[in-house]
């Protein structure tokens, strides 16, 4: 069996983008820029022997704020340029109630079944409360980046400050 980290992508391993005072996911790759720390801690967990998994909604889509094929462009740029071995993406928005959106499991379930990953052995990492109310929904570790979006629907496992503080503590263990 293997073991994964999954990893949110907007908030986690790139900056949003803050149009009227609201964060939103990159559209161009452009405007997408990495955060300080992400090549150095993908690094860190995959000498650990982590599958690295990104999972991400992208809702935006579904809205018509942006296309399909701008989602995947910036999904292939990760692919290409960090470490990640699979990008798991969820089109849909909160009303069409479908299994892969997070909160739900259905990416990281997904991920496990085609990657033979033991979940209580994982790690999810997300900059929101529906990231890690997800991670606890597969039986994930989980590890709120940040502050999280709002009231506190879920308690983490750990909280840290970065993708890259998360790694030394995954590594430490």
């Amino acid at each position: 069996m293997n073991k994964a980290v999954f990893l949110d992508r907007d908030g986690v391993l790139n900056h949003t983008v803050f149009k009227m005072g609201k964060p939103r996911a990159p559209y161009t790759l452009e405007e997408f820029s990495l955060i300080p720390g992400v090549y150095e801690g993908l690094q860190l967990l995959k000498d650990n022997n982590y599958l690295l998994i990104v999972v991400t909604n992208q809702p935006d889509v579904a809205r018509g704020w942006v296309t399909k094929d701008a989602v995947e462009m910036i999904n292939q740029h990760l692919k290409e340029s960090l470490a990640v071995d699979e990008v798991k993406v969820c089109f849909h928005t909160e009303f069409d109630q479908c299994f892969c959106r997070k909160p739900n499991p259905g990416m990281l379930l997904e991920a496990a079944r085609e990657w033979n990953i033991e979940l209580p052995e994982s790690y999810i990492l997300g900059d929101r409360y529906s990231d890690i109310e997800a991670g606890k929904n597969a039986g994930c570790r989980t590890i709120l980046i940040g502050e999280g979006d709002g009231p506190e629907t879920i308690q983490p496992d750990y909280q840290k400050v970065s993708l890259l503080e998360a790694a030394y503590f995954i590594h430490s263990l």
